[in-house]
This record gives C-alpha cells, sequence and structure tokens, in this order.
C-alpha cells in the first residue's frame, strides 16, 4: 500500500491522502518521536478561524499554512433540525479533540461549518448579519458542482500523524487519541460524504509534481509551495482575521467561508510560458517588465505590490496583450477604506474526487464576511470588461490564469464563533 522508499515528507502526504487507521499505523513509522502537545480547552481562542497567531510565519511575516490539511464533507444522518441528543455527541466529540490537542501548527488547527442547505432544516431564517447564498456559478464558463452537504470539517497540522489520529478519532476507530479516551465521534450522527486531502508548504508540490495536468518535465520549483511556481498570501494583499470577522447579531465572532475545488492543467503553463510569461499572468505585466519578480517570488517580501498596477491596467493589457491574475482579482479585494476583503488560505492537493487518479488540483478555502465579498473578487477574475480593450483577450486566452483552471466544486458555509460551533441554530440565544 505504501512505498517506504518514498521521501519522507512525500510518504506522510502519500498516508494523508490514504486515511484510515492503516495510513496512520503507516505513518507513525516515519514520523517524529516527539511527544503531541495536548490541548487546553480553555485556552482555545473564540473564533474558530484565529489560526494566524498559532502558525509558523517566514521572515517577512507572511503565514506559513500547516503542511497536512483535510476536508470532510458531513452529512446528519436525519431530516429536520438536529436533536438535543446529536448537539451532546457533536459537543463531546470536539471537546475530545479540544483536551487531546494544542491549537497550534504543532498541535492541531480545525474549525466546523455549516452549509445554506443545514439552515434549510429550520423554520426560522438566519439573521439579516450573515451572508451566506447557496453557492452558484461565478462565470459563463464554469460549471462546478455544488457542495450543499450539512457541514465540512477543515482539519490542519503541520504533523501527519496527527492528523490523521484526529479523523480516526473523529470519524474512524480510535479508541484514544494522545492519551485521551474516545466517547462520541462525528459518524455518531453524521455521514461522511467526501474526504479531500492537500498540502502546502516549499517542497510538498515539487515532491509530489506526478500528477495528471503537470508535464513530465517535473518543472514544479523546489522552492515553491504551490504547483504553479510562486507564493502567494502575502500578508499585506490578504484580509485581517479581524476584519473577516462578523462584529454583529447571534454569529458575531464568526466568519463565512467559500471553498472551490479548482483542477490544474499546466503543460501549457510551464512548457509554452517562460518565466516572464508567467509572472504577467500571475502577476501583471508591469511585474514582469520591471523585472518584479525573482524565482518564486519570495524577494517581494509581504506585498505582492499588485495595488500599485491597478490604474492603467487596460494600457498593460493593450500593450503586452494580456492581463494578471492578481491584478484583476484586486479591483474588488479592497473595500471604501482600502481594507483588503478576502483572507484566503488555499492548498494544493493530487485528489480527483470521485477517482483514485492523480490530478493537480487545488482546494481554496476563503475568509470573509460575507458571501457576496467573495462573488465581486471571483467575478473581477473573469476579466470580461477587460476582453473589450483588446482582441488579444479573451475569456480563457491571455487573460490571468484562466485558461489554466477549472472550477470543479465549489460550496458556501458559514463558520460559527466556538459557543455555537455545535449544530447551532440559525437564531442561537
Amino acid at each position: 500500500m505504501f512505498d517506504r522508499d518514498l521521501p519522507r515528507r512525500e510518504f506522510l502526504k502519500g498516508a494523508v491522502a490514504m486515511g484510515g487507521a492503516g495510513a496512520l499505523s503507516a505513518c507513525l513509522t516515519r514520523t517524529e518521536s516527539e511527544p503531541v502537545p495536548t490541548g487546553d480547552p480553555n485556552a482555545k481562542p473564540a473564533r474558530q478561524h484565529a489560526w494566524r497567531d498559532y502558525i509558523r510565519h517566514d521572515d517577512a511575516g507572511n503565514s506559513l499554512l500547516p503542511a497536512h490539511q483535510v476536508l470532510l464533507y458531513l452529512n446528519l444522518d436525519s431530516s429536520g433540525p438536529p436533536t438535543n441528543q446529536q448537539r451532546e455527541t457533536v459537543a463531546t466529540t470536539l471537546a475530545t479533540i479540544d483536551r487531546a490537542y494544542k491549537w497550534s501548527h504543532e498541535g492541531l488547527l480545525y474549525s466546523i461549518a455549516y452549509s445554506p442547505a443545514y439552515f434549510n432544516r429550520f423554520e426560522a431564517s438566519l439573521p439579516t448579519t450573515v451572508d451566506l447564498p447557496a453557492p452558484q456559478s461565478l462565470s459563463d464558463f464554469e460549471t462546478p458542482t455544488f457542495d450543499t452537504q450539512d457541514a465540512v470539517v477543515h482539519l490542519a497540522s503541520d504533523r501527519a500523524d496527527t492528523l490523521l489520529a484526529a479523523e480516526e478519532a473523529l470519524i474512524g476507530e480510535q479508541e484514544r487519541v494522545n492519551d485521551i479516551d474516545v466517547e462520541a465521534r462525528l459518524t455518531d450522527v453524521f455521514t461522511v460524504d467526501s474526504r479531500r486531502t492537500g498540502f502546502v508548504g516549499a517542497g510538498l508540490p515539487a515532491q509530489n509534481q506526478d500528477a495528471a495536468g503537470i508535464p513530465d518535465s517535473k518543472p514544479v520549483p523546489e522552492e515553491s509551495p504551490l504547483f504553479m511556481g510562486f507564493i502567494a498570501g502575502f500578508v499585506g494583499n490578504q484580509a485581517t482575521e479581524d476584519y473577516v470577522t462578523l462584529e454583529k447579531g447571534p454569529f458575531a465572532g464568526g466568519t463565512t467561508k467559500a471553498i472551490a475545488n479548482i483542477r490544474q492543467r499546466l503543460d501549457d503553463w510551464y512548457v509554452e510560458q517562460d518565466h516572464d510569461d508567467r509572472v504577467m499572468e500571475m502577476f501583471s505585466p508591469a511585474h514582469a517588465e520591471q523585472g518584479l519578480v525573482e524565482g518564486v517570488g519570495a524577494n517581494l517580501g509581504d506585498n505582492s505590490g499588485i495595488d500599485e498596477m491597478l490604474d492603467d491596467i487596460v494600457d498593460q493589457a493593450r500593450e503586452h496583450a494580456r492581463v494578471g491574475h492578481a491584478q484583476k482579482a484586486a479591483r474588488e479585494n479592497r473595500d471604501a477604506d482600502n481594507n483588503v476583503r478576502l483572507l484566503r488560505r488555499h492548498f494544493e492537493s493530487t485528489d480527483d474526487i470521485g477517482s483514485d487518479q492523480k490530478v493537480a488540483s487545488l482546494h481554496f478555502p476563503s475568509l470573509q464576511q460575507g458571501i457576496s465579498d467573495f462573488e465581486d473578487v471571483r467575478q473581477a477574475m473573469n476579466g470580461e470588461d477587460l476582453t473589450t480593450e483588446t482582441p488579444a483577450i479573451r475569456q480563457r486566452v491571455n487573460n490571468g490564469i484562466l485558461e489554466y483552471i477549472f472550477t470543479r466544486r465549489r460550496g458556501n458555509f458559514l463558520v460559527p464563533p466556538r459557543r455555537h460551533r455545535v449544530l447551532p441554530s440559525p437564531q442561537p440565544e
């Protein structure tokens, strides 16, 4: 099942992708002997999405997300609103994980979020302070499958053994987790509809580029945290956790979460394009013309400089016959007070959902005050207005990275504050 001759990091990624008790057992033979720090439930932050203060950062202060990640999409086993017994079961399960693991990249970070379909179980509606529409297509050229499961659990850790053990405690047969007894499981009240895995960090994409969608020449740079060869998530171009947090209403302290699954086809990205071409289409033509991006872009520090490339976006498009991905999206990613609207926490994957094939893909969770914020930025990324400015830019050609990415699934969720994370009603007291 597992090739024990693989490099350690690739082996651990494979174990997480496989999942289950067998993967956990194999993983334990290749992981650190250092004990995993246990948790103090009272020390957990009030926000489930409070991760930045509990993970590593690079020298520029950019967040380094945990290397290993799992998304568990869940459906309640009953119709109608959840029962008190179901709530007690979920509360017991989550409390076990809270005690078992420190809230940290060295332990476990996680959240549970709920979909519009879940809240439709109730007669009451969500308050107007929560912007949570059903997922929809956001361009004329995409036909995603919509994730309408009741809930999604997002697990993240720098330790593959921790991630797999926590998952087994939540949905498997694990009787103890990090010396804590497992008294209840999510699968006592939920059915797992979909399990999706991923990874992020320098070296991991390069070690896992033997997937469909990536040229056989293995072009992904060793230094890149993502398949497309550049750093992303510069802190200066990300919303803060404070900004994306709901300020009013019963879910104050929570946030909304849009999650897309995107397939990548990178043969033309690497074979037909050189470094400057890729810089033009990822950032902006001016970034390439001015030589702003060296290698994977670590020289940019804590800010990509994309906001300086917006005023003359049409002129750049006409001169260079291309427009940048970040350049287009940035036009809608600032509010009236110049605050960034979205906090992106995307990670790579070789999931081909529904099959065993390895395919270059991306899981794209985005946090924002309301789903409409995400939809505004995503539609700006389409660049439809720019296709009328020059015939060289078409809907998916010379138009950022749209030629290389294909949205396969999309779902919208509410991440409640910790106090309301257990099967909440739309109007919790």
